[in-house]
């Protein structure tokens, strides 16, 4: 029986549902992590019987016809780019974006890569790097006798050298946007890369229309919210549980039939 098809492909569109939101869950105090969504789309119908076509007496129009679809299945995992909320940390180094815009890092094979983690910190040498220890695009080279930093909402970054007064600017950060954010691929570790999907980045500066700013002293927590995500598991669930019961009900008529053959 058809129905059978029909249900299993809508017990593994709510498995993948689960998969979905318990990465999201997992997630939940992950630096600026975005949380997703399962989006689905029906599969093929088959037609039984035409609509818009002549009956048998070619006098007339079938109406609506007959049409029987086949089931689910998974369309895309979107992205959801919202604001997650900003956390004060205290740590100088530690940077927030608060609207559009990621920070460019320079990953391996000098590939530049994108995130909107801003838990950053200095190598030996002084330069601004991620926790894995990949640069920050424009490279900033913070001195070894530096007393304190400043990094405004425009990106400018300075510092205040031991025995100087007035800080000394150290260089510009700017962040890159792009047409379609959902569009850019996770790689883990908080970083993404472009795609034809996501455009070309268009890179600015904090601040300048369309750009958000940059919050010294704070990160951007995870958008998740737990409450919401615990509601959409208990509707997955329920959902894979009804898939299951058309199965066993289709079972049982089944089993009924086999026995009015015999």
């Amino acid at each position: 029986m058809r129905a059978l098809a029909i249900a299993a492909t809508g017990m593994n569109a709510q498995q993948q549902n689960i998969e979905v939101i318990s990465n999201n869950i997992a997630n939940i105090n992950t630096t600026a992590f975005k949380r997703s969504r399962a989006e689905f789309t029906d599969l093929l119908y088959q037609a039984d019987r035409l609509q818009g076509v002549s009956n048998r007496g070619r006098d007339a129009t079938v109406p609506e016809g007959s049409q029987t679809g086949l089931g689910v299945r998974l369309a895309a995992i979107r992205s959801l780019q919202t604001q997650g909320p900003l956390t004060q940390t205290g740590n100088e180094l530690d940077l927030a974006l608060n609207g559009r815009g990621w920070f460019q890092i320079t990953g391996p094979d000098s590939e530049t890569l994108y995130t909107r983690s801003g838990s950053f910190s200095t190598n030996a040498n002084g330069q601004l790097v991620t926790g894995d220890g990949y640069l920050v695009t424009p490279a900033i080279v913070i001195p070894n006798n530096a007393v304190s930093i400043s990094i405004n909402q425009s990106g400018v970054v300075s510092a205040t050298i031991g025995g100087q007064t007035q800080p000394q600017q150290l260089g510009q950060l700017t962040i890159a946007n792009f047409a379609n954010e959902a569009g850019l691929e996770a790689l883990g570790g908080n970083l993404f890369r472009q795609t034809l999907a996501s455009g070309a980045p268009v890179v600015g500066v904090p601040g300048d229309p369309g750009y958000g700013v940059v919050s010294q002293k704070y990160l951007e927590s995870s958008n998740v919210d737990s409450v919401k995500e615990l509601v959409n598991l208990i509707a997955a669930q329920r959902a894979f549980e009804l898939n299951s019961k058309v199965i066993q009900a289709v079972d049982e008529m089944a089993g009924t039939i086999s026995k009015g053959i015999r």
